[in-house]
This record gives C-alpha cells, sequence and structure tokens, in this order.
C-alpha cells in the first residue's frame, strides 16, 4: 500500500475526501486544504485521471519532528526514496515552512536534496547524478517543526483539464467549479444553466459530472513516465474510466453572456470538453433570463466587483440577479460571490451557505431551492 496526499482548495476537503472513497481509496483523512488516503499503486492512477476537486495527487513519502537541520538530514535520508526515484530522475525540490525553528526554506530545500541524493548514492552506487531523466517534484512542508516529504506525480495542477486553452477575464478554477456542481447537485439535473458563463467552467464541469467522464482522462500526468508504475496500469484505468462514462446521458447545459467573445469561447471550450453536444451559448442579457422546462439547476459565477467590474455595478448586478432568480418549482439557485452583504443586496436570504474559496478569495456558495 502507498500512503498519498491530495492538496485542494480551502472548503473543497469533504467532497474531495467523498471522491477518494469512491474511488476506493483506504483511510482517507480530512485536514486543512489536504485530503490523505492510501491504496496501492494503481490508485495513484486512478485519482489523477478522475479528481475533480483535488489539485494535484502526491506520494507521502514520510512525515517527522524536525527541530535541527541534522533532524532534518537525517529523517529525509531515512526515508525510501529509491521506490519512486530512479538513478537518471531529475528531483528538483521545493516547498514551505511555517510556524518551525527552521524557517528558512532555501536552507531546507538544500539539506533535503542533499539527503536523497546521500540515500540514493548507496542505493545506486553512483557519485553524481545527471538528473536527465523523468521528473520526480519532490516538495516538503515543515508545519510547526513537524516535516512532510511528498513527490508530485500529476505535474501540472488537475485544475488544466486541457479544454480551457483560453479563459475570459477572471475565470472561476475547473476545481472549484466541480465542486460547485457537487454541492449544488447539478450532476443530477437535466437542465443547467449559467446566465453569465463567461468560458463555459460551470457548464462544462456540470456535463463532465453529469456524463462521468473523466476529468483527466486526455491529459498526460508526470508519474507516466515513472518505472515504478508501468504504462498497463494507466491503460488499465483510463479503460475503467472510460467504462464508467454515462454517455447517453440527457442534459441540457445552457448558458448566456453578454459579450460575444465569452460565448464563442464557451462554445470552443465545450467542444474541445466533449461536451459540446450538450452545451450550447448565445449572446444575452442577465435582465432577459427565464429559466425553461419543469425543473433545472442555474450555476452562477457573478463578476465580483475587486477584479472586473467596479463594486457598484457588481452590486446592481446582484439586485437584478434577485429580480430574475425567482423562486419556481423544481429549479434551484447557486451563486457564489465574496460580498459579505450578497443577500441583502439578491433581496433573500439563502436557504443554504456554504464557504469556498476561489483562489485565496474567501467566498459564499449562496444556494436558494425553496
Amino acid at each position: 500500500m502507498w500512503k498519498y496526499c491530495a492538496p485542494c482548495l480551502f472548503g473543497l476537503e469533504g467532497i474531495l475526501a467523498d471522491e477518494l472513497r469512491r474511488m476506493e481509496g483506504l483511510d482517507v483523512q480530512a485536514e486543512n486544504g489536504r485530503v490523505l488516503f492510501s491504496g496501492p499503486p494503481e490508485l495513484l492512477a486512478r485519482a489523477n485521471i478522475g479528481c475533480r476537486t483535488a489539485e494535484r495527487i502526491q506520494i507521502h513519502v514520510g512525515g517527522f519532528p524536525a527541530y535541527s537541520f541534522e533532524e532534518l538530514f537525517q529523517g529525509v535520508r531515512a526515508l525510501p526514496w529509491e521506490a519512486w526515484i530512479g538513478k537518471d530522475y531529475a528531483f528538483p525540490v521545493k516547498g514551505w515552512s511555517l510556524n518551525s525553528v527552521l524557517h528558512s526554506v532555501p536552507d531546507c530545500q538544500a539539506i533535503i536534496k542533499k539527503a536523497i541524493a546521500e540515500r540514493l548514492k548507496g542505493i545506486y552506487g553512483l557519485e553524481w547524478f545527471p538528473e536527465t531523466g523523468p521528473m520526480a517534484q519532490v516538495q516538503f512542508t515543515i508545519l510547526k517543526d513537524q516535516a512532510t516529504l511528498l513527490i508530485d506525480t500529476s505535474g501540472p495542477g488537475l485544475h488544466k483539464r486541457g479544454y480551457r486553452a483560453q479563459a475570459g477575464g477572471a475565470p472561476i478554477k475547473e476545481t472549484l467549479a466541480a465542486a460547485i456542481v457537487d454541492v449544488a447537485r447539478a450532476r443530477l439535473a437535466e437542465h443547467v444553466c449559467d446566465p453569465c458563463c463567461g468560458s463555459g467552467t460551470l457548464l462544462i464541469e456540470a456535463a463532465l459530472a453529469a456524463r462521468r467522464i473523466a476529468p483527466g482522462f486526455r491529459r498526460r500526468f508526470a508519474a507516466m513516465s515513472w518505472d515504478s508504475l508501468p504504462a498497463e496500469v494507466w491503460k488499465r484505468e483510463r479503460a475503467r474510466a472510460k467504462e464508467l462514462e454515462f454517455g447517453d446521458r440527457k442534459l441540457t447545459a445552457v448558458g448566456g453572456d453578454i459579450d460575444p467573445d465569452a460565448v464563442r469561447l464557451t462554445m470552443a471550450n465545450a467542444e474541445k470538453a466533449g461536451v459540446g453536444d450538450c452545451v450550447s451559448a448565445s449572446v444575452q442579457d442577465l435582465k432577459r433570463f427565464r429559466p425553461e422546462g419543469d425543473s433545472g439547476v442555474v450555476l452562477c459565477n457573478p463578476p465580483y466587483g475587486e477584479r472586473l467590474l467596479d463594486i457598484r455595478a457588481a452590486e446592481d448586478l446582484y439586485r437584478r440577479m434577485g429580480q430574475v432568480f425567482i423562486p419556481q418549482k423544481g429549479w434551484s439557485y447557486a451563486i457564489i460571490s465574496p460580498h459579505e452583504e450578497f443577500e441583502t443586496l439578491f433581496g433573500r436570504k439563502a436557504d443554504k451557505r456554504r464557504k469556498l474559496y476561489n483562489g485565496m478569495l474567501k467566498c459564499q456558495l449562496y444556494m436558494y431551492f425553496k
């Protein structure tokens, strides 16, 4: 069994933990900003291909208290790095330290690098490592004098699905969009709308979730080049993900935006994601929005004011949303915003709220379903 760590945006820990349990992860433990779990080596591939809300998947190599550089060196050297790092692998080191005696990050980086090299010298009988082979990015955290050593397996962050080469202004992160889809239960709806669709991220993530399309199915990962995880494992896990797809799932995902470029971008991104047949978008002013059909979910990431609009314009938009997002049987609304007076501007108290972070920006997901 290998031990793993999956970092995530703050507020998504519980959602990610549930995802990993569904993937047959063992000993799943949600902590602040990350989820720890364990499982066989193939779970590494499964989690990279299938996780919607994790930022990346890391191997948890080990942890120990470190109050001195000598303790850090000896603790790192004692860990089994050879299980994942080959003799020609590149193994750069990065990380952070907080509330610890060992507060100099550059010094910690150098010591960890030297300790790994000393360990591998004894294993491979080499005095010098060319580091011309596959990448095994070593990451460390030292929090309150407790050192944790990790190896990244993903490469580029898992939010980089591959469908959004370009994005509109201030786009929502794909992992956060997937979490909103999960919380709002949009993956179960037949109709999903986003009247401020921007680059279409919420609609696309809703379609991917509804059809059970693995978000990482089309991309590569750093660990695909490692000897410790044969290509056959990745092939088998991709086949497993394909078998789980629900390709004939009925879904209509409709977007609107006042910007024609945003509408074109939504459609282009949906095509790249493989859901262009169920996602549509048109140029539309929010004030003309009306939900069509007996039931559905409206998802919205309106401009915040801090980044795109001035605050007064954003507040006017929230008031307009309150006028058009009217209570209607069978329909629910989920709007993410950092504005502390959103409910007052919208005109109604939310039936439920959930704290989420869009990057470092603290937000609330306001949900209306009554």
